[in-house]
């Protein structure tokens, strides 16, 4: 069973009908048009959902999809240091947290744990997956730095200013290229070196470990606390990214 995004399916009371409604309903219905059949098939009108299949790759697609929110919160950062502006250190406590505990505690760890060893066993892509594994490491060095900066009341000294900056462009210089490579490459080779068993049984594994850490909707709570960043700094709204006439005028 592969991992499915949302508990979309009903409660089997509200999924189908009753044997006993079924068969009253079908003959009401039958008596009305003479059609037993089809008062049958309309009278147990199902409310079933179907729920989305997710594979592994396309789970943690979705996962770099919460990473480049905070790449767009760190990009914000540097342009407000850039315009000579303040920074709460709250905010970058909280975008460099979901870094921290959902990328890096999570997200990086299941694919050192699940997908680098068989990469490495199968001698498949092993200069790429010494490449990814490296620059986890070194990630999460700049993440430490970010945090130990972002616990002074203000960062306001040109120092601080000027070590925030290159802090946030080493990182988001690393991760745009890094999760390109995963998406492009490493994740779509994972079905040419496993059987279809064991990539099914990894999406349940994915979700184990996702509940385990976060509860149910582990996903959505982070989806949810990068956007409350975005808004607070004012770049929530998707349409102002949109080109002007004055970009896209002949």
């Amino acid at each position: 069973m592969k991992k499915t995004h949302k508990h979309l399916k009903e409660n089997d009371l509200n999924y189908g009908c009753s044997r006993r409604n079924f068969i009253e309903t079908g003959f009401k219905f039958s008596v009305v048009s003479g059609i037993a059949g089809v008062g049958l098939l309309s009278g147990c009108k199902e409310k079933e959902e179907e729920e989305e299949d997710v594979s592994p790759p396309e789970d943690l697609m979705r996962e770099h999809g919460i990473l480049n929110r905070v790449l767009l919160v760190y990009d914000h950062f540097l342009a407000t240091l850039a315009s000579g502006q303040s920074i709460n250190p709250q905010l970058i406590t909280d975008s460099a947290g979901i870094i921290r505990t959902f990328i890096e505690e999570y997200h990086e760890k299941q694919e050192e744990d699940y997908l680098f060893p068989r990469f490495e066993k199968a001698g498949k892509l092993t200069d790429l997956v010494q490449v990814l594994r490296q620059q986890h490491q070194q990630g999460r060095i700049v993440t430490d730095q970010i945090l130990q900066l972002a616990k002074q009341p203000s960062i306001s000294t040109d120092n601080d200013k000027q070590r925030l900056g290159m802090l946030l462009t080493s990182f988001i210089r690393m991760y745009r290229p890094h999760e390109a490579r995963e998406d492009t490459v490493l994740f779509p080779a994972l079905r040419d070196i496993i059987s279809k068993h064991e990539f099914d049984s990894l999406g349940e594994d994915f979700e184990k470990r996702e509940h385990a850490l976060f509860g149910e909707g582990g996903f959505e709570q982070f989806v949810d606390k990068a956007a409350n960043i975005e808004k607070q700094l004012g770049i929530y709204n998707l349409a102002q990214f949109t080109p002007g006439p004055e970009v896209t005028k002949m």
